[in-house]
């Protein structure tokens, strides 16, 4: 009789992995000649007074991508079609079909707002890189500090003429 080791931490990560792939792409189907809408993976941050977003469309040709800016939401959109005719594939034994093709969306907010009208998209090896400069009025602003003079400025530490000091014995 061999003994069965449990893992209760390997299994629960398993379980949570495909929890997260149901929960992440609740639309995602394998069946042959039908049009799925599944998530889009992305990278986004941030570099410079721009927000950088790459996106994995794998099949996608640039002509089939769709990309929307709606005031702090950006929208990807892509249709791939799968290279086979249906008739061609119908009297073929599948023993695997994971090449993915349908329609791929991903809607995300962005993490603040940018100028949509100078973005840049790039399309490269099956990966959409989006730079987005951020608005004008999303860009940090410095304040300064203005005094009445440079007599009455007290900085941290240093204790004006005339106030009260308390000394130690």
């Amino acid at each position: 009789m061999s003994l069965m080791r449990f893992d209760p931490f390997s299994d629960l990560m398993s379980l949570r992995e495909a929890m997260n792939r149901l929960l992440e792409e609740p639309f995602a189907g394998r069946a042959m000649g039908t049009m799925v809408t599944r998530g889009v993976p992305i990278d986004m941050y941030e570099k410079d007074d721009h927000i950088i977003v790459k996106a994995a469309l794998p099949g996608a040709k640039p002509d089939d991508v769709d990309i929307t800016i709606s005031g702090d939401t950006l929208t990807i959109r892509a249709n791939v079609l799968p290279e086979l005719e249906s008739k061609e594939v119908e009297n073929w034994d599948w023993y695997r079909h994971e090449l993915t093709h349908g329609q791929f969306m991903r809607s995300i907010t962005l993490p603040t707002r940018v100028n949509a009208d100078q973005a840049n998209a790039t399309f490269e090896n099956g990966i959409l890189t989006l730079q987005m400069p951020k608005s004008e009025e999303a860009k940090p602003k410095r304040v300064s500090i203005q005094g009445r003079s440079q007599e009455k400025q007290v900085q941290i530490g240093q204790s004006q003429p005339g106030s009260m000091q308390q000394g130690r014995a």
